[in-house]
């Protein structure tokens, strides 16, 4: 398969992308899963040294999504620019939002921990509701869901193509689904949309990888 426009440069990046999202991905559900596990009651948040290696990944997890969605857009077929393009514009929300968040989280919240200002716990924890947490809602049920969709309408020539469309809209929808956990203020649900963006996704990204190994491009 041939596509006009995506070059030898756009492959490597994006299948370097790819493959670099799905290692820090697996990374973070080992870290959640330890942290996870590391707690006395469900109730209780991650402590740290998970807590504070998750918030690495995300830091670095976001960056990769624009680049992977970069690759998307040069990679789309002339019909498909539009969807494609704003694919890479919500991914670079999420990753702008997401990237403030967790940076915020890693280098302020502990020193913020410390204080004894009133209300603290409704800015920068991870226990509903807080602004920080509903800030990350946004950025992975709201930007992350619909960039996937958006990405989505890009591939549909051929059985692996198909495949990474299925995936991306998969992975998308759960992550919308994972907002209905807001107006019932039960995170539990919400984690419907984590599904979808730390499982789904990735599997996506090895098939787009896989798409990119077998696209031709210019010699040169």
């Amino acid at each position: 398969m041939y596509r006009e426009g995506f070059t030898r440069q756009h492959r490597t990046i994006g299948r370097a992308a790819a493959w670099s999202y799905i290692a820090l991905s697996v990374m973070y559900v080992v870290a959640t899963t330890l942290g996870l596990l590391s707690l006395q009651s469900p109730d209780e948040p991650i402590g740290d040294p998970y807590f504070t290696i998750m918030e690495l990944l995300i830091v670095i997890i976001a960056p990769l999504l624009v680049i992977i969605m970069m690759t998307v857009h040069a990679y789309a077929p002339a019909e498909s620019k539009m969807v494609s393009l704003a694919a890479l514009v919500f991914m670079c929300l999420l990753a702008g939002v997401t990237s403030c968040v967790h940076f915020v989280i890693l280098t302020v919240r502990s020193q913020l921990e410390t204080t004894m200002m009133t209300g603290r716990h409704l800015f920068l924890s991870f226990s509903w509701p807080s602004m920080a947490y509903a800030l990350d809602i946004l950025a992975w049920d709201v930007f992350f869901a619909l960039s996937m969709l958006f990405a989505a309408f890009v591939f549909n020539q051929g059985r692996t193509e198909k495949a990474v469309r299925y995936l991306m809209i998969a992975s998308g929808a759960l992550s919308l689904l994972g907002l209905i956990g807001v107006p019932l203020a039960n995170m539990t649900i919400r984690n419907i949309g984590i599904v979808g963006y730390a499982f789904v996704s990735p599997i996506a990204m090895l098939l787009l990888s896989i798409v990119y190994g077998r696209t031709k491009v210019p010699s040169k």
